[in-house]
């Protein structure tokens, strides 16, 4: 970390996490902080979904819930930036407090429970960039008292395509009770079908991702896969947060309820990604998510199959030059390697990952 990201921390890390990300939102509100020199390299850019993305390394839904610094993110090196997730209707999540630092493991448990404003404050502001470059996607929920949760996302859809460079479908929360039920196959074949006949609609088609849970068993990953390839869906987001709780060296917070983000993800997070790459095959794109804070855990992910890789609890611990930074790693590596492109690596290692047990 540089000194201004230490010295950053300890000011966030003196408040509670929920002020200290609402704090940290209005500075880049305010064009701070400043990242480290962003990398622009060529054999970094990824093409996906029809999309052009000028690195594979983007800021993961839930930190941006509102849509309100996406262009700031991308200002920081990330090559894009999820905003969301985005309900309906506004709604203010669980009761306080609700987000736990665990310092010791370089982790986050987190239950939120999609607190945002709501459709018409995020597409206000969606609205004001629509024309810019850079590629925003846009995660979309469903309320957690809704009397029609496919419907949510429906409107979603519907709202949202013409603003989103891609659209995300987030099932796999496990903060909001019963979501996760949706990602069972018979509720899943609904859920898609009515997603991508919403996008068949809308005045837009942007790429749409269904964002998966790192919980699931490998029969529940076969039914995903059949049912993402028979949908059309464009691609997958592995993973969520995890409701498991592998060893942890913070014991008193671990035990708090909630999903579980930061480095004791990784490993869970890219052996699903890689199961999840070998059945859905090489063309089906995938985004990779979990325990990422270097540009070798970054590399890891594409080694396991990912085209594309999010991180967000990384930057908790490492500051926000943690981007440029993976950026600058990247580029020595594809050096060092003799690589013409980043995508080369993709599935490099994608035997070794998907072999391990979940």
């Amino acid at each position: 970390m540089s000194v201004l990201d230490r010295l950053g921390q300890k000011l966030l890390f003196a408040f509670d996490p929920e002020t200290a990300h609402g704090m940290s939102i209005a500075a880049l509100r305010c064009g701070l902080p400043v990242g480290a020199r962003t990398t622009l390299d060529a054999r970094l850019k990824v093409s996906v979904c029809g999309l052009d993305f000028p690195n594979p390394i983007g800021m993961a839904a839930g930190y941006d819930k509102n849509a309100e610094v996406p262009d700031a993110l991308l200002g920081l090196g990330f090559g894009f930036a999820e905003v969301g997730t985005i309900t309906p209707l506004a709604q203010a999540g669980n009761p306080k407090p609700r987000i736990f630092r665990l310092t010791a493991d370089d982790a986050v448990i987190n239950r939120l429970g999609f607190n945002n404003e709501g459709h018409a404050a995020a597409e206000k502001r969606l609205a004001t960039r629509k024309g810019r470059s850079g590629i925003v996607g846009v995660n979309i929920g469903a309320n957690k008292d809704s009397s029609d949760r496919i419907g949510d996302y429906e409107r979603g859809v519907a709202r949202f395509a013409q603003y989103a460079s891609y659209l995300t479908v987030n099932i796999s929360s496990p903060n909001t009770p019963g979501l996760r039920n949706m990602q069972a196959r018979e509720q899943l074949g609904e859920l898609l079908s009515r997603v991508m006949a919403a996008r068949a609609a809308a005045t837009a088609q942007p790429p749409v991702f269904l964002k998966i849970a790192p919980d699931l068993v490998e029969a529940e990953l076969e039914d995903i896969a059949a049912e993402v390839t028979e949908k059309q869906v464009d691609g997958v987001i592995v993973s969520n947060t995890t409701i498991s709780r592998p060893p942890l060296r913070s014991s008193d917070t671990a035990r708090e309820t909630g999903g579980l983000s930061g480095k004791p993800l990784f490993e869970r997070s890219t052996i699903v990604l890689a199961k999840m790459r070998k059945l859905l095959g090489p063309d089906r794109a995938i985004i990779g998510v979990g325990g990422v804070d270097s540009a070798d855990t970054a590399l890891d992910k594409i080694r396991a199959g990912a085209d594309l890789v999010q991180l967000y609890t990384g930057m908790i611990y490492a500051g926000p030059s943690l981007p440029g930074r993976i950026l600058s790693g990247m580029v020595r590596f594809v050096e060092k390697e003799g690589l013409k492109s980043i995508c080369e690596l993709r599935g490099s290692r994608l035997d070794f990952w998907a072999s391990r047990q979940l």
